[in-house]
């Protein structure tokens, strides 16, 4: 019978990745899911009435009924959209992040600099 030159146990540091005898790894990572990853992160936005942090909210995590700001209509369960908030708030960072609203998107991208 001819010598297996394969290593009968998991080397050292590597840990068990592969199952015994199949060949496949346990531990198969999931695919990543763009839609899921760039949803989570905010980013600022400079503009005439101050520094804004918007997050994009994707039609499959909106799940309750919100009111826009801009045009007082609901922002739809199901529906994609934005979180605002300030972030040179007076009172700081937490309260502004306490006071996000959400926003239709083009309603945010066409709103009026106005003061509220």
């Amino acid at each position: 019978m001819p010598r297996s030159n394969r290593p009968r146990r998991p080397v050292s540091g590597k840990g068990s990745a592969f199952g015994r005898g199949t060949g496949k790894r346990n531990g198969d990572v999931p695919e990543l899911d763009l839609e899921r990853a760039r949803a989570g992160i905010a980013r600022r936005e400079s503009a005439p009435d101050g520094e804004w942090m918007v997050r994009t909210m994707t039609a499959k995590n909106a799940e309750k009924t919100y009111i826009c700001p801009e045009c007082s209509t609901a922002v739809l369960p199901g529906v994609a959209h934005l979180v605002v908030w300030k972030d040179d708030h007076l009172f700081g960072a937490a309260a502004g992040l306490a006071e996000r609203r959400h926003w239709h998107t083009n309603c945010w991208m066409t709103r009026s600099y106005r003061y509220r």
